[in-house]
Formats: structure tokens, sequence, C-alpha cells
């Protein structure tokens, strides 16, 4: 029934609307849609200070579910600049869409709420004139507020489903202050914050007065002397003016973009690295972009360091540590050889798509090891990076791989850089055309997979000897230092994580990734990947991807013996469609040559992941390993035992738990709950369900936060962890699941709630101060 009252709602309040609006503008004036591109200042003192006061109730309360793309009406709350620019109705993730959309990137596509309205978002603060009572009456944000106050809700238990509607692709209804009268006749409970408990009278009585005080804003505090200093020096080494420093800078941009830089004078500060106009100095003129490589639009471009004032959210989260011997890796890199650059490469769409042509001149090994550097990082933006969710480019993956690398000096990785050059009109990428492609225009590029792979397996063939086989010994091992030489990657359904090192017994899948492997999911997935990309983009991206997963994997297989090759990739293929590249199917052809590596048990494939564990054991991070985070051995056990789960039980908890156990004194130790769903192929762009294994689920606990969307909170004192175990591990179905809720669970009602999400984020904060950012509440589950 609810499926049909939104969207009739939604058309009798715009019926509505122009009469309210009438009355609105009878009883305050008209709207000024330049109101707040002027800065409002506090006015007599006694409005709550925005930062001190507003600021952090905002992050705690409104930001767990309203930041990024996903955010209902594009309400993005982490910012000021996002509260004036308001909300819109149209929805940034669509999969049925034939045209490319309109951007509306925060910061980026309008820099003015002038502009924003001219974009179709209307205002949840009061634009018309300036009283208590008008801001009152004419702002969405303060009238939906007081709605949660008159109408708190039910204090425990689920929510009712005919009510609350939390599936990610719920109908919105995105009301302007005109049809907010009969919004909340028709859905008083649907107060803010949406679905969970409200505002303690406090917090509610400040962002009241900060709200008819007309919202006042000033600036953040000046950056220290110190931090500018560090922002100059490398604003310099960015901005160099011969044509080498040019395409090298041009190169990091187009892997950094993404990221939140900062320095240690201030680690609590970010940056993003941005193009401009202007040089450093002058103030920034953003060259505005749908893609990093783009034409700018002007002869020189300038990358500066741009103060970032948005609240970081931990789907969109990347930090990167910017000092002086990051730049010293790269100057060893990028300039101590002695090639040198002619000419800068064009902006051309079927250029600047292909890194392989755009940065040639560039070594090679320059450009992997700077990858590789901090491969968690290039690798989680694939998840983070240009979108905030997307289950239709992540059902590409399995939930639980590990990604491992060849070693940068092995004589494989120099071999197949010395064919990159014949090889670049084969490695061409779907975002050569653009944001608006045809729906078959994924077959162009099979076919030239296709032509790459062959010409790839030809030269293994040829050259293949003893220094030349695949073996461990020849991945690399982070040179001894540098833990992000092995990766494990968990999928949440439609988010992901990455974290540095291995973990599991034995995860679904092994990617084994080389530099041009690495370089093509990024320009793939991230600087090649428009959000905002029509049906056609969505699936030439989806389905390239299918393509590079299934090489890294092969690559994985060329470990094992040649006869052992064939029956695992056919178990991590069951059932799946004949593929249009040979090699994908056939292991054999991909390499026919046996592997370099020796065994010694039956059990091939388990022995070549104890070798790469053994591999990478000198760099994996003490944080894996329970017994070094102050746990007893009895709690150790216990913990490990939720690693063991697997099966029916595995299955039926959620995708992403988190676990706060607590101390007799309050104190909080957190642990994630990812359960990994088996399939029988991820090979298959619909249908996932059908493919689902649950018999061959697992479970795995890690410490700490990982996962940014948890579907469900636990609060279990210390001394019932054997207990949690115990139901958890007995879980047969649902009924069973909802019974563990109700003894250990937090519900979207429970009063607790907001109490242990802020005990959450500060334990989060005291054991990863940079790692650490607001969660998203949106995908907790209602049962």
């Amino acid at each position: 029934m609810r499926k049909f009252v939104a969207p009739l709602l939604f058309l009798f309040l715009g019926a509505c609307a122009t009469v309210v609006s009438l009355r609105l503008d009878d009883r305050f004036g008209s709207a000024d849609p330049a109101r707040f591109d002027q800065l409002v200042v506090p006015g007599n003192g006694r409005a709550p200070d925005y930062w001190n006061d507003v600021r952090p109730i905002l992050d705690q309360r409104c930001v767990s579910c309203h930041a990024c793309y996903d955010a209902p009406c594009q309400l993005n709350l982490s910012s000021y600049a996002g509260l004036t620019r308001g909300a819109n109705p149209e929805q940034v993730y669509s999969g049925t869409r034939l045209l490319a959309a309109q951007p509306t990137r925060l910061g980026t596509d309008a820099l003015s709420t002038v502009g924003w309205r001219q974009l179709g978002f209307f205002p949840v603060l009061n634009e018309r004139q300036q009283s208590p009572e008008a801001n009152r009456v004419g702002g969405v944000m303060h009238r939906l507020l007081a709605m949660k106050q008159e109408n708190p809700g039910p204090s425990s238990g689920p929510l009712d489903e005919d009510d609350f509607d939390f599936s990610l692709d719920r109908a919105q209804v995105c009301v302007r202050a005109e049809g907010l009268g009969e919004y909340a006749l028709r859905y008083p409970e649907r107060g803010m914050p949406f679905g969970l408990p409200p505002l303690s009278e406090a917090e509610h009585a400040t962002l009241s007065r900060w709200l008819e005080a007309g919202a006042p804003y000033r600036p953040p505090q000046p950056l220290p002397a110190s931090v500018l200093a560090r922002v100059k020096e490398w604003e310099s080494f960015l901005n160099g003016d011969s044509a080498k420093q040019q395409l090298v800078a041009r190169y990091i941009f187009e892997h950094w973009y993404i990221g939140h830089f900062y320095f240690d004078e201030m680690p609590g500060q970010y940056f993003e690295l941005v193009r401009s106009r202007t040089p450093s100095g002058q103030a920034i003129d953003l060259i505005a972009t749908r893609r990093p490589y783009d034409d700018p639009g002007v002869e020189r471009v300038y990358y500066r360091l741009q103060r970032m004032e948005a609240t970081s959210v931990a789907k969109k989260h990347m930090p990167l540590k910017l000092d002086a011997e990051r730049m010293a890796r790269l100057r060893g890199w990028f300039f101590n050889d002695t090639y040198s650059v002619s000419e800068l490469p064009s902006y051309a769409p079927e250029v600047a798509a292909n890194p392989f042509l755009t940065f040639r001149a560039l070594p090679v090994d320059a450009r992997y090891r700077f990858m590789l550097d901090e491969a968690q990082f290039t690798l989680m933006g694939y998840m983070k990076g240009p979108v905030c969710r997307g289950q239709v480019a992540l059902n590409v993956i399995n939930d639980h791989f590990w990604v491992v690398f060849v070693a940068p000096d092995s004589k494989e990785t120099l071999l197949m850089n010395a064919m990159l050059d014949a090889a670049i009109p084969a490695l061409r990428l779907p975002a050569e055309q653009e944001s608006t492609a045809g729906l078959l225009a994924w077959r162009q590029y099979s076919k030239l997979e296709n032509q790459y792979l062959q010409a790839k397996s030809a030269v293994l063939a040829k050259y293949a000897s003893k220094d030349f086989l695949p073996a461990v010994d020849k991945l690399w091992n982070g040179d001894g230092r540098n833990p992000n030489a092995a990766l494990t990657v968990f999928r949440h359904f439609d988010s992901a994580s990455v974290v540095r090192g291995l973990v599991g017994e034995r995860p679904q899948t092994t990617l084994l990734m080389g530099y041009p492997l690495f370089e093509r999911m990024h320009y793939l997935l991230v600087a090649g990947f428009d959000v905002y990309g029509n049906i056609g983009h969505q699936v030439a991206t989806r389905l390239y991807m299918d393509f590079l997963r299934m090489e890294g994997e092969l690559n994985f297989l060329t470990l094992l013996p040649l006869a052992d090759r064939q029956p695992v990739l056919d178990r991590w293929y069951r059932g799946r469609s004949e593929p249009h590249i040979r090699q994908f199917a056939d292991a054999a052809a991909y390499f026919p040559k046996d592997s370099g590596q020796r065994y010694r048990t039956a059990d091939h494939l388990g022995e070549l992941y104890q070798a790469i564990r053994q591999r990478m054991a000198p760099v994996r991070e003490a944080a894996l390993d329970w017994r070094t985070n102050g746990w007893s051995m009895r709690e150790v056990a216990l913990l490990q035992r939720l690693n063991s789960i697997q099966g029916i039980p595995a299955s039926v908890m959620p995708e992403n738990s988190l676990l706060a156990i607590q101390d007799p004194g309050g104190k909080l130790h957190i642990v994630s709950l990812v359960r990994n769903s088996a399939h029988s192929n991820v090979a298959e762009l619909f249908r996932e369900s059908s493919r689902r294994l649950p018999a061959e689920d697992t479970l795995l606990a890690l410490d700490g936060v990982v996962g940014a969307y948890p579907n469900a909170l636990y609060l279990v004192p210390r001394g019932e962890l054997a207990a949690f175990v115990e139901l958890l591990g007995g879980l047969a179905d649902e009924t069973d699941l909802v019974k563990l809720t109700e003894v250990y669970g937090i519900r979207h009602t429970d009063r607790r709630f907001w109490p242990l999400s802020d005990a959450i984020h500060a334990e989060w904060r005291r054991i990863a101060p940079r790692e650490a950012a607001i969660l998203d509440y949106s995908r907790l589950e209602n049962r």
C-alpha cells in the first residue's frame, strides 16, 4: 500500500504548494535565494555557535544518514554549504537513465545557493524575512525536528514496516516548507531523525535556538602558519614548470583527487587536491569537470590543496598523510631517472581515458611503485571514490578475497612492462565514451580484452623458464616494511571494505595484480567512472570489471600446479554461462606452463595460502591478532570461535554488524562481525539471489570497526560474551536472529541508541584516530 501512498502524497502536496507558498509569502515576504550567499553572522551573541555548539550535534545525530550522494533527497548535512544548498527530489543513483544526468556534487557543480536553486534544489532553511517565527514556520529543518519531539515514537521493539521503509530503493518524499503542514498531518511520526530516537531536550533546544536566529555561521579559524607552510611546500612540488613536472603532477592528481590529506602539524584538519585556474598564493578558482582528466579548458592547470570543512564520513573517508618522507619517495620514483618528457598529452577522451597512452613517458616502475606504496588507499578508491554505494558495481566481486601483488622488480613485471607499449591500443577503457554510452558498448571492450589476453598469454608462454615461472617468492612483500603488500577485501552487498593484511584462513578467491591490471581498475572504477552516467556507461563499467577480476584470479591460479587450476576455477564459477573470452574459462589457455612453486602436501591450494601468509608475515599488522589487544586467553578463544561459524548460522546474520563489548566500568571494545555470503559465481549481472549458497557462508570477527554501513548494533556485557557467542552459533532462521536482537540488539527505537553511537565513535577515534569517521545508519535493519 505504501508504494502507492508516497507518489500520491507527492502529487497532493505539489497541488497544495502554490496556495501555501502564497500564505508564507503574505506572512514573511517572498523567498530570497541569495540570502545565504552572504555571510550570516551571529546577531546579539545569544545564538549558539556553529562550530562549538551546532556542528557537533549535526555530526552525531544527522550526518549518519545525510551525507554523500545517497543522502535522502540529496540533503547533505556534513557541512554548512550542504545545509544551505538544501534538498532535491532527483535521485543520484539510477540504473535506468538513458542519458547522463547533470552532476550535483557539493562544492563543485554550483558554488552559491542561487546556483543550486537553478539546479532544482529547494531550501530547508528559511530564506524569507528574518524573525524567530519566520525561521520556525518557513524552515523545513526546524519543523521536522519539532515533529520528532512531538511524536518521538516507540521506545522498544521494531518499527512498523508500514510506516517506516528502510529499503535502499524506497520512494522519496522530499517536502518543501509549503507542504509540511499536510505532510505532518499524514505522517506525524516521520520527524527527524527519521526512524531513530529523537534528539535530547538540550540538543533540540540548541538547534532550535540556532535556527530561530537565522542559522548564523562564522568561518573556521585560520590555519596556523606551520600548516600553511606545508601546503605551500606541496603546492610548489606539484606545480613545477617543466613538462616532466607537469606530467608527474597530473598523474599524481588523477590518483589522489579522491583523498583526504593531512599534516602532522594539524592532524584533524583535512585537505583535498583540486585543479585550479590560479597558482599557489591566490584564491582557488576551481576547475569543475566530471572526471579528473577531462579537458580543464585552460592552458595551465594548477594543483592546489583545498581546506575541507565537511565532516568526514566513513563511506568516503580516505586519509593520507603528506610529509617529507612521502615527498622524498615521489622524487625518487619520478625524478631520479634520466627520462625526458618532450610534450604534454592531450585531454581528449580517447587519450585521457587510457593511462598507458597518457603517461607512457613516465617510467612504468615509478607508476607501479607509486600505486603499491598506498595500495590500500588505491584499492579503497574503488569502493569509496566516486560513489558511496553501488550494488550493481560491487556484485562483480566476491564477499571475501585477498589481494597480493607481483613484485615490481620481478622478471615477470619487467616482461609485462616491456610489452605495454605494444598493448596500448588493446587497453582502451569504456570511459573513453564518456558518460552516455550505448548499451552494447561493452562488446568492443570484450574484443579488446581478448586481444590483450592472447598477446599476454603468448608472451608468458614464450618466455616461461625457471626464472619466469610464477612463484610465491616473486610476490611483493612490501620490501619487508610496508603492510600494503597484502590486502583483504570484504563486500557488504552494496558497499565494501579493504583492510591491510590477510584475514581469514581461506578466502573465497584471491587476486594477483601487476601494474597493468592495477592501473586499469583505477581508471575504470574511479577516475573514469561517473555516478551520473547513463545505463550504458554503468553496464560497460561493470562488465569490464568482470574481465579484470577474472584476469586477477587467473594470475593467482598460475601459482598452482597446472593440473589444479581448472578444478579451482570451475568451483569459483559454478553454473556460469560460457564467457566470451576463452582464457576466462580455460586456465591452461591463460598460462599453459606449470608453476614455479613447489608443493609438499596433497592440499595444494591450502599450502599456497599458507605460503603466501608466511611471505607476508613480516608486514602483518599487530591489530589483526587478538592477543595483542588486551583480551584474555578465554576471550580470545570465544572471539576465534566466532571466526569458525559457517553455514546457516552465518547466513542468518546481517552482512555487517558492530559488537560493542562493555567492561563493568563502561569501557567499550568494538568488534566487527562480517558475514561473507557465498555465491555459485559472481559473473552474472542480475539474479544474485538465485546464485546464493547459504550453506557455504562464513563469519569473521575483526577487532575495531570494519565497514561504513552497520546493519546491526549489539551491546554485550563482557561477562556475557560466552552467552552471546553461544546464541549466535545456534542461529537457524530469522526467528532466532530476532531473539538474539531482543537480548543484545540496540534497535532503532532503543533509547540507548545515541549514547551507544557516541561511545562507538569515541572508541574508534581513540584506537584509529586517522581512519575514524561518521558511520552511516541508513542500512540498519529493522527487526
